[in-house]
């Protein structure tokens, strides 16, 4: 397991962890009420950086989204220097990126600054983006591929995602209220938290015991009712630990109405409805890409300090079930706790950490074997390395084509954007390879883990048209649902019942070597049977690559 050797948090509360967890020990909240910003004509409540906040921490020749990142990684090297080696690997966490450089991958000069030499990758699985890197890092870890992974969680909000979320009517005008009778919606936040996993198992160190990302094939935007994907992940971390060991479970705790209900339920059907819950959205909002890794370091923070730290907003229990949320800060004498998220996609996520250090094996990267291939470009369409006869369709034209002669029986199909469409495709006529020759493997257990270099670029500029008109301002809550890359994912695992992993990783390149360790990484989860993986891009209707397999783990 992996060791936590140093953080820090920027935010608009505090520029140091300690600053922010001091601040939210005494009740401060940065959330404040916007009648109107530039871009959003419309009333909100949402913690933000100041203008003068930014321009502090604007550093020469990069973005405010880049010297943000580069600054919280700085500081927490300053805090625990480390080689920046070839043993060295960088992992960013970020549902949206850098709204400054869109489409371009703003990893490759974060990294350059910092002076990493390895290929950095961004974690792009909508809310869970930040406990998914976390889980990456350990296994990466655990898997001996690097002795350090740097984790750094961040996101800014814009016009762009604010008025998406609106669209959505998932946003409170004011203050948000975790769990309460009378919450209404959520506040969106501004942060950066940025930790160091080691392979040194310190002593005194946070150590992660125990993790799993698991999907509930749902639906792509709301999670499902019986919280199949949260009571899978918390069962998988929880196995072979006992519930009293727990000083706090932190939730994701959003204040929506369906995300709070569901983890309620999730709560309840696992056994732990009597273990003390919070959840830190009153003080931060929800920082998105950075969310996971902000409340998993303020809360091991706060249980070092023998505090858990109090839900803000939350007055009186308003969902179904009798679960422990925690009002006011109460002292705690126990050392392990238990983070839960979730996000849109279907994707779901825990993670156990603990400060009792425990001897775990060198986890030896998988032998995976290609079942089946399949090629997708405007061009042409290749499977198992055969060439298909498209009948001279091309560019766009041509997923459209394949589905309706060699698919046909799902018509969301036509709901979906372009790089939804194209994934969809690709595994459809894959599966459909797998079932002809007869080697089905665990189907329900089934991993979908993506990549590519432009992450949502082309559905991006459809839901941008929406909103580019001031007189003419209606988001389209269709169109911005599918600006998340990882809801391809979530199609293909509502379509088929997977419940497995799903995953989408950003990468400056096609890196093929990397992205087979990653999936190995993936099937170190012994849930995960057999895997849908691989390059898979669309920037444009005439630019576009599908280059995906079904893999599995050689007997």
């Amino acid at each position: 397991m992996a060791t936590i050797i140093a953080d820090n948090i920027i935010s608009p509360l505090g520029y140091s962890t300690q600053a922010n967890f001091q601040a939210i020990k005494a009740g401060k909240s940065a959330l404040c009420h916007y009648q109107e910003a530039p871009g959003i004509p419309f009333p909100f409540t949402a913690s933000l950086f100041s203008d003068g906040q930014k321009q502090e921490f604007r550093l020469d020749g990069y973005t405010t989204f880049e010297s943000l990142a580069i600054t919280s990684i700085r500081k927490t090297l300053a805090e625990q220097p480390i080689p920046l080696d070839e043993r060295t690997c960088l992992i960013i966490s970020s549902t949206k990126q850098d709204a400054e450089q869109m489409p371009d991958s703003p990893a490759h000069n974060i990294a350059h600054a910092i002076g990493i030499a390895t290929t950095p990758i961004i974690v792009c699985n909508a809310c869970i983006s930040g406990v998914s890197a976390l889980i990456l890092g350990n296994r990466l870890i655990e898997m001996h591929q690097y002795d350090y992974v740097i984790v750094c969680g961040i996101d800014l909000q814009s016009p762009f995602i604010i008025s998406g979320f609106q669209s959505l009517k998932a946003l409170s005008e004011t203050e948000c209220r975790p769990f309460d009778i009378e919450r209404n919606g959520l506040n969106l936040g501004e942060a950066v938290a940025t930790l160091i996993l080691s392979r040194d198992n310190r002593a005194d160190g946070w150590h992660i015991a125990g993790s799993a990302i698991r999907n509930d094939a749902f639906h792509i935007s709301s999670p499902s009712p019986k919280a199949e994907g949260c009571q899978m992940v918390i069962e998988t971390v929880m196995e072979g630990k006992k519930p009293s060991q727990l000083a706090v479970i932190n939730a994701h705790g959003t204040a929506t109405l369906y995300n709070d209900q569901m983890e309620a339920r999730g709560l309840i059907r696992t056994g732990l409805s009597n273990i003390p819950t919070n959840a830190l959205k009153g003080y931060y909002g929800h920082t998105m890409g950075a969310a996971g890794l902000l409340e998993t370091i303020l809360t091991l923070h706060s249980i070092d300090n023998k505090t858990i730290i109090g839900t803000r907003g939350f007055d009186e229990l308003g969902v179904s079930g009798n679960i422990h949320i925690v009002k006011d800060n109460t002292p705690t004498t126990q050392t392990d706790f238990l983070k839960i998220i979730s996000g849109f996609g279907g994707c779901n996520a825990a993670i156990y950490l603990s400060k009792t250090p425990s001897q775990f094996p060198l986890q030896e990267s998988k032998k995976l074997m290609t079942l089946h291939s399949i090629v997708i470009t405007p061009q042409k369409v290749a499977l198992d390395n055969e060439e298909i006869d498209i009948k001279g369709h091309k560019g766009g034209a041509l997923l459209t084509h394949l589905y309706k002669t060699r698919i046909q029986n799902y018509p969301k199909f036509y709901k979906m954007d372009a790089l939804a469409q194209l994934g969809f495709v690709a595994t459809e006529l894959l599966q459909q390879k797998e079932r002809e020759t007869k080697d089905v493997r665990d189907l329900g257990d089934r991993a979908i883990i993506f990549f590519n270099q432009s992450s949502s670029v082309h559905a991006d500029k459809v839901f941008l048209s929406s909103i580019s008109d001031p007189e003419n301002f209606f988001p389209s809550p269709a169109a911005f649902v599918y600006t998340l890359p990882n809801i391809v994912n979530g199609e293909i695992a509502i379509r088929n019942g997977y419940h497995g992993e799903t995953a989408f990783y950003l990468l400056p390149y096609k890196d093929d070597e990397l992205m087979h360790m990653i999936t190995q990484a993936t099937m170190l989860d012994k849930y995960n049977k057999s895997i849908i993986t691989g390059w898979l891009e669309y920037v444009a209707e005439d630019e576009f690559c599908a280059e995906l397999s079904i893999m599995s783990q050689k007997k």
